[in-house]
């Protein structure tokens, strides 16, 4: 198994640049596998862990309903935003600026072959996270994501998960709200559920944060909970 993972940060970046820097990336991977298989070659898989941020986008998962985005095409040119349907799963979600989106792919035949460990684990990594800052965090019986006062009426999500993967092997990934611009959740039915707050880190403590610390406590995180060997790539 080849637990080494090559890290980016992408800063800011289009989206539709970065779905395509990803997907070649995860068919390299895909690829390389595929390979081994028919040549009877153990070739190491590559993994890679991408950070990266958004301009303003809607995106809608291969199960979503395009009637949760609530804004039509002259809406989304006044909030500046773009829209685009997308191979992962779940709904609708929104990212921007301010909000850690988070892209691992990982060959999980190097870590585990369990694609229910693999979204709890990215859970757990925010959850661990946002416990460094004193926000105590949890998980939603029946949702993907991390929550706040999941156990009551107060119900909010602060990272949304969707991924897509083949042969094992991993994209898309998580949207962790820090300084995220929360009014753009009121363009959609977030992730196809209506009765439900989003929330960020900021509004949780009151002010904005260091969102280079955050991502910095988020890597530790997910290295450790992983088992990652990292490696800085070159972007």
């Amino acid at each position: 198994m080849n637990k080494q993972v090559i890290f980016e940060d992408w800063g800011l970046t289009d989206y539709q640049a970065a779905w395509d820097r990803q997907e070649a990336l995860f068919s390299g991977v895909v690829e390389r596998k595929t390979a081994n298989r028919l040549n009877g070659t153990d070739e190491a898989t590559g993994n890679y862990l991408i950070f990266t941020e958004h301009p303003h986008v809607y995106t809608l998962g291969k199960s979503g309903k395009p009637e949760n985005l609530l804004l039509d095409t002259e809406g989304l040119q006044k909030k500046a935003a773009t829209f685009y349907k997308i191979n992962r799963g779940g709904d609708i979600t929104y990212h921007g600026p301010g909000q850690i989106v988070g892209y691992p792919i990982l060959d999980l035949d190097n870590f585990f072959t369990d694609i229910h460990l693999y979204l709890r684990t990215l859970e757990e990594a925010v959850i661990r996270t946002l416990a460094l800052y004193g926000i105590e965090a949890g998980r939603y019986p029946g949702y993907t994501g991390v929550w706040l006062d999941a156990d009551n009426a107060r119900a909010r999500k602060i990272c949304a998960l969707g991924v897509r993967a083949s042969r094992w092997v991993t994209m898309h990934g998580f949207a962790f709200n820090v300084n995220t611009d929360l009014s753009y959740f009121d363009n959609i039915v977030p992730c196809g559920i209506d009765d439900k707050d989003v929330t960020s880190m900021a509004r949780e403590v009151g002010k904005p944060l260091d969102i280079e610390e955050v991502k910095g406590h988020l890597k530790t995180q997910i290295v450790q909970l992983f088992g990652m060997e990292l490696t800085d790539g070159l972007v």
